[in-house]
C-alpha cells in the first residue's frame, strides 16, 4: 500500500485543496477521499477523517493529522515542497499551524471552491 492522504471528499474545498495536490504537489501518494477509502485497513476512524486531514505512510510508521499530515505529504514531494513540508513539520510552525487549520477547517464554505454543503458537519451528513 502506498502513502495515503486522506481528505473529506464531501466538501468541495476541501477536494479543491486535494486536486491541487495531485496537480502541483508532485509525489507517490494516493490522495483519496475517507468516503471512498477502506479506513479499517488504514488504521482510521471515521470521526478522526472528519477531524481532519489524516497521512498514512506506506512503512506503517505513526499516521498524522491536520497540518502534521500536510507536511508529511510535501516531504515527499521534490525539493522545493521537502522544504516546505520540513518548515511546517517543527514544532512551533505546526503549533501555530494548527489554530488556522481549525478555522480554515470551521470556514471552509466561505472559501474559494466550497459550497453550503461544506458548512454541514460531516458528523451530520448522510453516510455513502
Amino acid at each position: 500500500m502506498p502513502d495515503t492522504f486522506v481528505y473529506d471528499g464531501d466538501c468541495a474545498f476541501c477536494t479543491t485543496c486535494a486536486r491541487f495536490l495531485e496537480r502541483w504537489i508532485p509525489n507517490s501518494a494516493e490522495v483519496i477521499p475517507w468516503q471512498f477509502a477502506d479506513l479499517a485497513a488504514l488504521g482510521l476512524t471515521r470521526a478522526q477523517c472528519i477531524e481532519a486531514v489524516q497521512w498514512v505512510p506506506a512503512d506503517g510508521g505513526p499516521t498524522a493529522a491536520g497540518p502534521e499530515a500536510i507536511a508529511r505529504l510535501l516531504r515527499t514531494s521534490n525539493p522545493f515542497w521537502r522544504l516546505a513540508g520540513r518548515i511546517l513539520d517543527l514544532r512551533p510552525v505546526t503549533a501555530l499551524a494548527w489554530p488556522a487549520y481549525r478555522w480554515v477547517a470551521r470556514n471552509r464554505h466561505r472559501l474559494p471552491g466550497g459550497t453550503a454543503a461544506c458548512a454541514i458537519p460531516a458528523d451530520r451528513r448522510p453516510t455513502t
